[in-house]
């Protein structure tokens, strides 16, 4: 029988991004989930176009955000990561059987989601004259990605709860920079992708604490232990105390963070 694991390939592995995102808004959660489902994984990552160039994050070179090519080059970087987004949740869904049915169709719509924020950004890009592809761009989420491919724990610990939580850190300063030179759409478009990601962060949070139960682990020294095994970006300020707590993150964590 089909499920909805195995229909969350589909998207994982199409190479076209315009059609990654309406491939993951199609997918139908009314699907039987297929927990248990011994899925066999690809040879291969997610479906990657040639374009962008993906290149060495210290080689990205920022443009002054008064022209309109360095205005571009900042709304798609960040479109970019709404893309890897989309697969990193689909990863999950896809990678690791045995998980409550509610984990699977968490995460699902968290691609959904993705996907939107993905093809607001997209379009944006389109009214400057600019498309997704036009700039290069670094491969770090995804490197993390495979490097945690084997442990879900590890995943759940380090993507949505570390290097996305990043995003609710950076949020508002990169709205405020692309407002000041007048770009509002790019403004109103952030407002709309920090709201949900919040709600994929608490999503990471919620499903991390879940396994740290199963396993018996303390969930604050368990998290220190997998930054340090695993070399996960070390996190700087500023931080988004007020995201980070209807992120569900705890008193304890916030205090770490200072």
């Amino acid at each position: 029988m089909h499920s909805l694991r195995t229909a969350a390939l589909t998207p994982w592995a199409q190479t076209n991004p315009v059609l990654k995102a309406q491939a993951t808004l199609a997918l139908d959660l009314s699907l039987p989930v297929g927990a248990t489902d011994a899925l066999q994984a690809p040879s291969s990552g997610p479906g990657r176009s040639d374009r962008p160039l993906l290149v060495p994050h210290t080689q990205l070179k920022a443009k002054s955000l008064s022209t309109p090519e360095g205005r571009a080059m900042l709304v798609h970087s960040i479109a970019h990561i709404e893309l890897n987004a989309i697969d990193l949740a689909l990863d999950l869904v896809w990678r690791f059987a045995g998980m409550p049915d509610e984990f699977y169709t968490d995460w699902v719509r968290i691609a959904q989601e993705e996907a939107k924020h993905f093809t607001l950004l997209r379009q944006h890009l389109l009214g400057m004259g600019f498309d997704y592809g036009d700039f290069p761009a670094h491969n770090t989420l995804w490197d993390m990605a495979e490097r945690t491919q084997g442990d879900l724990l590890a995943r759940i610990g380090i993507v949505p709860r570390t290097l996305e939580a990043r995003g609710l850190d950076a949020s508002p300063g990169v709205k405020n920079k692309l407002v000041s030179v007048g770009d509002h759409r790019a403004g109103d478009i952030l407002d709309i992708i920090l709201a949900e990601e919040i709600g994929h962060v608490a999503a990471g949070n919620r499903w991390y604490r879940y396994l740290c139960a199963q396993r018996g682990l303390d969930p604050v020294s368990t998290y220190a232990a997998l930054i340090a095994q695993y070399d996960a970006p070390k996190l700087r300020p500023p931080f988004n105390l007020a995201a980070r707590r209807l992120a569900g993150f705890e008193e304890v964590e916030l205090a770490a963070l200072r």
